[in-house]
């Protein structure tokens, strides 16, 4: 959540008294003055003080979670499972969302957080999250697929997408493997970068997202993030 709202939340003082103490710096961040009411902070994972008494609020909520196929990641949908669904129900809290997004019939990694302005910070062009998926297409991806990818890919209605990193692992007439490193997130990017080279993706599963692995975490399947997941995690806190 952002600092100011984190404030509000802990009763601390109206807006104009929440200001006040800032301009004065008397709020601070692990022991530094804080920067900006707007920054993102966690009072679970970060010990925030304000004339040195520390806020005491439960933290955000953060889950790895294996999205099978035919799950689709939104918080409600009337006609399909959401991803929250597959959330146990003493796992919950208000405002749970999956950070991005994957098509309905893509597999794979998605975090899922009530850390409300966190989705946006971590898919800003400016911090650049890497996403590397599976692939699985119905053709064959000749020598110089790698080098169509990685000058970028337009699309026939312009759109134009950054280079991308593919590595093939397979290839014959019918059927290809690959793994594709991409650092943006346009909608059905990755099938249609394929499309445009001259396949179709028949399977997509993201295997990591960020500094974040799938790993070995089962279809449907979530866990918590670990104490090093956790510290890579409050890099996307920072102005």
């Amino acid at each position: 959540m952002r600092l100011d709202k984190c404030l509000e939340k802990a009763e601390i003082g109206s807006r104009k008294q929440v200001k006040k103490l800032f301009k004065a710096q008397q709020i601070c961040i692990d022991g530094q003055v804080a920067t900006s009411l707007s920054q993102i902070v966690d009072p679970g994972l970060q010990n925030i003080t304000v004339e040195g008494q520390r806020v005491e609020l439960e933290g955000s909520r953060y889950y790895l979670l294996h999205k099978p196929a035919g799950v689709v990641s939104a918080v409600s949908d009337k006609d399909h499972q959401t991803v929250i669904d597959l959330i146990e129900p003493e796992d919950r809290a208000d405002g749970l969302y999956p950070v991005g997004r994957l098509d309905r019939d893509t597999e794979g990694l998605l975090l899922i957080t009530n850390n409300g302005p966190l989705g946006f910070r971590m898919l800003h062009p400016k911090h650049h999250v890497d996403k590397v998926y599976y692939v699985e297409v119905n053709g064959p991806l000749e020598p110089d697929a790698s080098a169509f990818f990685a000058q970028g890919v337009r699309f026939l209605d312009g759109t134009c997408c950054q280079p991308a990193d593919l590595t093939i692992l397979e290839t014959s007439m019918e059927h290809s493997r690959a793994v594709i490193r991409i650092g943006e997130g346009k909608f059905h990017q990755v099938k249609k970068m394929f499309l445009a080279y001259g396949v179709k993706v028949t399977y997509l599963k993201r295997t990591s997202f960020g500094p974040f692995q799938l790993g070995d975490l089962q279809v449907g399947t979530y866990r918590s993030l670990t104490e090093a997941e956790l510290q890579d995690l409050k890099t996307y806190f920072r102005e």
